[in-house]
C-alpha cells in the first residue's frame, strides 16, 4: 500500500513540475511582442540643384597636324636621322634614299647646263653684230632653257629621294630600316604635332539649333579617368549625314597635356543655360517595371520612423546623385541603403554613420 501511494506521489511531482514549467514558458509567450524590429538603413535629404544644360557625345581625338611620313620615290634605304620617338623641327631630314643615279646625272646636266649659258651669250653677242642668224640665236636660247628644265626635273628627283619633316613634331614607330627597299606609298612613320589638338564627334540632327562655335566642352579620356579636360567648339558641319541623320562637328582642346591622337572620348557640349531640380543620391532609386520608386522617411508623433515608397520621375545622374522631375519635394529624407527590406510603413533605424 504504501509503495502505491509512493508512486502516486512520484507522478504527481513529476507531471507538476512540468505543468509548471509550460505555465510559466506560455505565460512568457503570452505576453512577448511579435512586432518586426526596425530595419536598419542610410539616410540622405533630397536637395534643389541647379544643373548646367548640356549634349553628351563621344568622339576621337587628333592632332591638328599629324601624317603618315611617306616617301614619293622608290630606292634603297641609305640613311636614317631619326629614331622613334624624337622630337624634330621642321624641315629636318628623315630619311635619304639611293640617289647615285640622280646625283650623277645632275653634275652632267649643270655641265651641259653651263654649256648652253656660253652658247647662249656668245649668239646673244653676235645677234647683236649681224654676225649669226635669228636661227641659231633661237636654237641656242631653247638649248638653254631645255638645260635649265632637265636640271631642273633631276633636282625634284633628288628631293623626293630626301624625306624631311613638312612641320614640328613627334615621330612615332619607326618602319624603316637601313637597306629596306621602298616604293612610293611605304609609311616610314607617324608625325604628329601634340601641341594642338582637336576632337571629331557626331550628334543627333535635331541638336543643330542648340550648337554654335566658341561653346564651352568638357571631355574625359580613359587614360586619365580623373581629369577633366576643356575643349572649345570649333565648327558644326553644313550637312546631315544622310545614312546615320547625324551631325559631324570639330572642337579644339585649350588644355590636353597627356592626351595622345587616337584617344576614345567623352564629352559635354554645354548649352549655356541652367535647369533646377531636386536631386537625391543615385543609390536612393529603386528601379522596376512598375515605376522608380524612393522610400520617403516618415517620423510620428512619438519620434518613432517609418519608410513609404513613393513613385518618382527621374533625370540624369550626375557625379552619384540623380535628378528628380516630380514625385518628390526638396528637404524630404529619403533613404539611400536597405530598400530591399522595406515595404510600406515598415519601421526603420537610421544608421547615422554612414553618409551620403
Amino acid at each position: 500500500m504504501k509503495a502505491y501511494v509512493f508512486v502516486i506521489a512520484l507522478l504527481l511531482g513529476i507531471f507538476g513540475s512540468i505543468a509548471g514549467y509550460k505555465y510559466v514558458q506560455f505565460s512568457a509567450l503570452a505576453n512577448a511582442s511579435f512586432e518586426r524590429p526596425p530595419v536598419a538603413v542610410a539616410a540622405s535629404i533630397a536637395r534643389a540643384d541647379r544643373w548646367s544644360e548640356y549634349l553628351a557625345a563621344v568622339g576621337t581625338i587628333k592632332a591638328i597636324r599629324g601624317i603618315q611620313l611617306t616617301s614619293e620615290g622608290s630606292g634603297e634605304v641609305l640613311g636614317i636621322h631619326f629614331d622613334s620617338g624624337d622630337a624634330v623641327e621642321e624641315g629636318h631630314l628623315m630619311v635619304v634614299l639611293n640617289d647615285r643615279v640622280e646625283i650623277a646625272r645632275r653634275g652632267s646636266q649643270r655641265a651641259t647646263l653651263e654649256l648652253a649659258k656660253l652658247q647662249y651669250n656668245r649668239n646673244r653677242r653676235l645677234l647683236q653684230q649681224k654676225s649669226v642668224s635669228r636661227s641659231d640665236y633661237d636654237r641656242s636660247k631653247a638649248d638653254l632653257d631645255r638645260a635649265r628644265a632637265d636640271l631642273a626635273e633631276t633636282e625634284a628627283i633628288l628631293s623626293n629621294k630626301r624625306i624631311r619633316a613638312p612641320f614640328a613634331g613627334v615621330t612615332g614607330i619607326r618602319q624603316v630600316e637601313l637597306g629596306d627597299y621602298v616604293s612610293p606609298g611605304t609609311v616610314v612613320a607617324t608625325l604628329q604635332d601634340l601641341s594642338e589638338l582637336e576632337i571629331d564627334f557626331t550628334l543627333p540632327a535635331q541638336s543643330a539649333p542648340k550648337l554654335r562655335p566658341g561653346q564651352r566642352i568638357e571631355l574625359q579620356v580613359d587614360a586619365f579617368p580623373d581629369r577633366r579636360f576643356e575643349a572649345t567648339l570649333q565648327a558644326v558641319d553644313s550637312q546631315i549625314d544622310p545614312n546615320t541623320r547625324n551631325l559631324r562637328a570639330r572642337a579644339r582642346l585649350t588644355e590636353g597635356e597627356g592626351i595622345l591622337p587616337g584617344m576614345f572620348a567623352y564629352l559635354r557640349v554645354y548649352m549655356g543655360t541652367t535647369s533646377e531640380l531636386v536631386t537625391v543620391p543615385e543609390t536612393a532609386i529603386s528601379y522596376s517595371l512598375h515605376g522608380n520608386t524612393v522610400y520617403v522617411i516618415d517620423e510620428n508623433e512619438a519620434g518613432l520612423l517609418s519608410a513609404s515608397p513613393v513613385i518618382v520621375e527621374t533625370s540624369e545622374t550626375r557625379d552619384g546623385r540623380t535628378g528628380i522631375l516630380s514625385g518628390l519635394g526638396d528637404g524630404a529624407r529619403v533613404v539611400t541603403a536597405g530598400q530591399n527590406k522595406l515595404y510600406r510603413g515598415a519601421r526603420i533605424a537610421v544608421d547615422e554613420d554612414v553618409v551620403f
